[in-house]
């Protein structure tokens, strides 16, 4: 559970109540190949755009209550680049792990705080039975200024098989697809409060 699924199942939570734009920015194109995969509509519209001239105009779309943009995995990228000075926030998606957590609280201090946008750490695939892992990365992030989003969002294998049918995690009925809703729910809800948005 990286940034495509956070993008995706974030896109299909806020499209419960608003129109949302999913941009795919990313050259791998993985929140495109999840929707063509999927055998029911999105709730949300989706576009591949990779050209950071375009990607930075993402403001003057006024259709849409929220655009989720779904950016490469490289955070010094160009289509970053573009979007971070629009952005009304940034959400951080990343395994607790150390080594992961090393190289996010680097890239935060590089290339995210000197651009002045709202930022929020998510934990993902968290394991259940590792919660001192989660406490100790949350301690680290306070630590350090960096602010973490209160939520998790746990490893279910209903996670990957809502992506190989390409659905968002709202609209699996599979083995642990209530626990694995409710957290996504939970982020989306925590983000609007946070950042005050609609």
């Amino acid at each position: 559970m990286g940034k495509t699924t956070t993008a995706i199942n974030l896109a299909a939570i806020l499209a419960e109540t608003q129109p949302v734009l999913l941009v795919d920015a990313d050259p791998q194109a993985s929140a495109t190949w999840w929707v063509e995969r999927s055998s029911e509509p999105m709730t949300f519209d989706v576009t591949q755009e990779t050209d950071a001239s375009l990607l930075g105009k993402l403001r003057t779309v006024s259709s849409y209550g929220w655009i989720v943009v779904d950016t490469p995995p490289a955070l010094n990228s160009q289509a970053l680049a573009a979007v971070l000075p629009i952005a009304d926030g940034l959400l951080l998606p990343t395994p607790p792990a150390p080594m992961d957590l090393s190289a996010l609280i680097n890239t935060i201090k590089t290339a995210v705080m000197p651009a002045q946008v709202a930022h929020r750490v998510l934990l993902t695939r968290v394991d259940s039975r590792r919660l001192k892992e989660v406490r100790e990365a949350q301690a680290t992030l306070t630590s350090l200024n960096i602010p973490t989003c209160q939520t998790v969002i746990r490893s279910y294998k209903a996670h990957e098989q809502a992506a190989l049918a390409g659905v968002p995690i709202i609209q699996w009925r599979g083995a642990s697809a209530r626990e694995a809703q409710a957290d996504y729910r939970s982020v989306a809800d925590e983000i609007q409060k946070t950042w005050r948005l609609p």
